[in-house]
């Protein structure tokens, strides 16, 4: 019997999906809609895992598409949120390789998986990290919750692993078909839950991510309540 290339028995893992600035920053190239409610949720969910010493594995998106003007390479866009980095990581390009060093997570606290589609399993790499860790929950966030989002918590479940999707902390383009996304993974199997289900009540209110009005704070509240009527 081949012996698993990661175990974290007993323990969490935080799937991080697609934290990039062209999607969560306002000056984004494609930025989701709810981003300023996501990113103070995102952020205290990071540090929460800092914390309690729980692994994250990350997914990072390169479009082969050339049609897609959005997470280019070597463009800033392209770059996860600076947060949502930990300090000992490790980072594997998407090369259609399965290669991984054995028992990764003895030796770091963060996986990022380059990726070049929405579905991560469609990565050798990251498929094979993902159905070979055992861990007792795998709590999802990121973006998008339509697409990428969807495809990792449904792949997850078919390889029947227990999955948690935070969605307060996850971004959308469209409203309707990420409500109808979260349908479809609930049925699945997966737990719908909100960030305060695992860390409690927060002051957190600016995470000065963004250098929109809304993240810094000068925005009346009569602009946010119109801009949350349109969201």
């Amino acid at each position: 019997m081949i012996r698993p290339v990661i175990t974290l028995r007993r323990r969490r893992v935080l799937i991080d999906v697609d934290t990039q600035k062209d999607f969560f920053l306002a000056d984004g190239k494609a930025p989701i809609r709810n981003h300023r409610r996501v990113l103070i949720n995102i952020r205290r969910v990071v540090a929460w895992a800092r914390l309690k010493n729980v692994r994250m594995i990350s997914t990072i998106w390169t479009p082969i598409d050339t049609s897609h003007q959005f997470c280019i390479p070597g463009t800033s866009g392209h770059e996860k949120l600076s947060y949502t980095t930990r300090e000992n990581h490790v980072s594997f390009q998407a090369d259609g390789s399965t290669d991984l060093p054995r028992d990764i997570f003895t030796r770091c606290d963060q996986i990022i998986l380059e990726k070049r589609s929405p579905n991560p399993f469609d990565e050798p790499r990251a498929d094979r990290i993902l159905s070979e860790l055992k861990a007792d929950e795998y709590i999802l966030m990121g973006a998008l919750n339509e697409e990428a989002i969807k495809k990792t918590a449904i792949g997850l479940l078919a390889r029947r692993k227990h999955v948690t999707v935070l969605t307060d902390c996850l971004g959308y383009h469209n409203k309707d078909t990420a409500e109808i996304a979260n349908r479809q993974m609930e049925a699945k199997g997966a737990k719908l839950a909100e960030s305060k289900t695992l860390l409690g009540a927060s002051p957190l209110r600016l995470v000065q991510a963004c250098d929109c009005d809304r993240c810094r704070g000068r925005m009346t509240k009569k602009n946010d309540a119109h801009e949350k009527s349109h969201s």
